[in-house]
């Protein structure tokens, strides 16, 4: 079974997030580990995904949330020689040019809207702050990526009081399979 690489966003899914729950179920899950979670650094992170999946005992599945979904778009168009990924699960895709995104990321801004270079799939919830289901939408038809609306869930993090998440569980577990892995 292909390894699992949890990508939080800005803070780090910290222990009450699904990301730190699922991580903590699958002992064979890989956490990226970037200098600073909260001013990130858009080339140490793409160097810290550089490195995750260069440990990774086989192509990894990226499970990505907010921030690290433009992480992936920007990883994906800067490498695309080295790219050895089974597929992206992107969760909560933020809107960079919205009024919630945090300067502290502005180097993340503008990414690439190329379709990836492997499978994946934008998972949306109807009533994100940090970017509308119509901008996850898009960024998921510009990706080539399959598009799941998961509700009304906020911004699919811990203060949305989603627990282990099993719905993101059951998507991510679909995903999987559909990639023989």
């Amino acid at each position: 079974m292909c390894p699992i690489l949890i990508l939080p966003g800005l803070g780090g899914s910290g222990p009450d997030h699904w990301q730190s729950r699922w991580q903590a179920a699958d002992p064979a899950a890989i956490r990226f580990a970037p200098a600073n979670w909260e001013r990130p650094d858009r080339a140490d992170w793409l160097a810290a995904l550089d490195r995750a999946v260069a440990d990774a005992p086989a192509p990894p599945i990226l499970v990505a949330h907010s921030l690290a979904c433009l992480l992936v778009a920007h990883w994906a168009a800067a490498a695309p020689a080295r790219v050895a990924v089974r597929g992206a699960f992107l969760v909560g895709v933020p809107d960079p040019d919205g009024p919630a995104f945090p300067d502290a990321a502005a180097g993340f801004r503008d990414p690439p809207a190329g379709p990836l270079p492997f499978p994946a799939l934008v998972v949306a919830s109807a009533d994100d702050p940090y970017g509308g289901i119509a901008h996850a939408r898009a960024r998921a038809s510009q990706w080539r990526a399959g598009f799941v609306a998961a509700g009304r869930l906020g911004h699919v993090n811990a203060a949305s009081g989603l627990g282990d998440w099993p719905q993101g569980a059951a998507l991510l577990a679909a995903f999987r399979a559909g990639l023989g892995g």
